[in-house]
């Protein structure tokens, strides 16, 4: 077993010293704080109190590790999942971070949490990888890493993909353009190539100049937007990676004075409470968020009591909700 004095060794230093480090004391200098996080990371070290409270099973704190918080999807997923936690006895614990790089899998070790959620997990993330080895249960909400098995939540976003596209081939749209996610996302990734083979069967290609990628966030729709309605031949469709996505597209719509449907349908994903405003009235695809977001912390509960029973995954399925954001295709 891994203990303080290791970690004092590796990292030069004495014993009191690593839990004053680890401890974020502010009489340990920065440059040694980090000489100690290193060396425990490197050890896979977390503090015995810590250890000690997993093994016995006397936390009921739940961490849900998001690294975009900015995201408005978020904000809808974290009082659904809280109250169900709330309910079954546990305490939801908010982990915002820039990215799930090696520090931050550490500092999720360090919490002393009986259970993770992780909602923005990219295909490339260690943190599955640490958490695992740790021995720290763990769930994979709207996400998946396909490197490291564990219990899913998720969507498939088939059939919504299916109703919305039948829709816009019947408004006679055959120019599409898309502002897809990122790539290293398994949900990026499974939309994409869930609208690309429905396409196909309609006859219709995206072709490379017409599709942009980028992060989930309005900024990705709003530079997207403006790429494609600035060439000679816009597509008179574009179909968005979210509805945040979808809402920076609109915005920049309007900034450029390219009527929606008129000039531009555009389509997002999700159904946040934002997008059936009347200010906005987005047609997009749909799931119960609220449903998948309890779904989840039920999940993690029963993978804290029972770490060894077999993954299972939970899937959501999707719908197409038309408001006015679609109409038919210009000539």
């Amino acid at each position: 077993m891994i203990t303080s004095h290791d970690v004092a060794r590796l990292a030069g230093v004495s014993q009191p010293t690593v839990s004053r480090a680890l401890r974020d004391d502010p009489k340990v200098s920065e440059a040694t704080k980090q000489r100690v996080r290193e060396a425990a990371l490197a050890l896979g070290y977390s503090p015995s109190a810590i250890g000690r409270a997993l093994s016995v099973g006397r936390s009921t704190r739940v961490g849900l590790v998001v690294t975009d918080l900015e995201n408005q999807f978020y904000a809808h997923v974290i009082a659904p999942m809280h109250h169900e936690l709330e309910r079954l006895g546990h305490e939801l614990v908010l982990i915002t971070e820039s990215s799930e790089s090696g520090p931050v899998a550490e500092h999720v070790i360090g919490h002393g949490l009986c259970g993770v959620v992780l909602a923005t997990t990219t295909v490339d993330s260690i943190l599955p990888s640490r958490l695992h080895d740790r021995g720290v249960p763990f769930v994979y909400f709207n996400r998946t890493a396909p490197n490291v098995p564990a219990d899913s939540v998720t969507v498939d976003p088939e059939q919504g993909i299916r109703e919305l596209l039948a829709d816009v081939v019947a408004k006679g749209h055959s120019r599409v353009g898309a502002i897809f996610g990122p790539r290293n996302t398994s949900t990026g990734e499974l939309r994409e190539q869930t609208v690309r083979a429905v396409l196909d069967e309609h006859g219709i290609t995206l072709a490379h100049r017409d599709v942009r990628h980028g992060p989930f966030d309005f900024r990705t729709g709003h530079e997207g937007m403006h790429a494609l309605a600035g060439r000679a031949d816009p597509p008179t469709l574009v179909l968005c990676g979210n509805d945040v996505v979808a809402l920076g597209a609109l915005n920049a719509a309007a900034e450029l004075g390219v009527a929606v449907p008129g000039d531009v349908s555009i389509a997002g994903f999700d159904d946040l409470p934002t997008s059936s405003w009347a200010l906005v009235r987005l047609s997009t695809v749909a799931y119960d968020l609220d449903a998948m977001s309890r779904a989840a912390a039920r999940m993690i509960v029963a993978r804290a009591d029972k770490p060894e029973a077999e993954p299972v995954t939970e899937v959501f399925p999707t719908r197409y909700v038309p408001r006015t954001t679609i109409g038919t295709a210009r000539s």
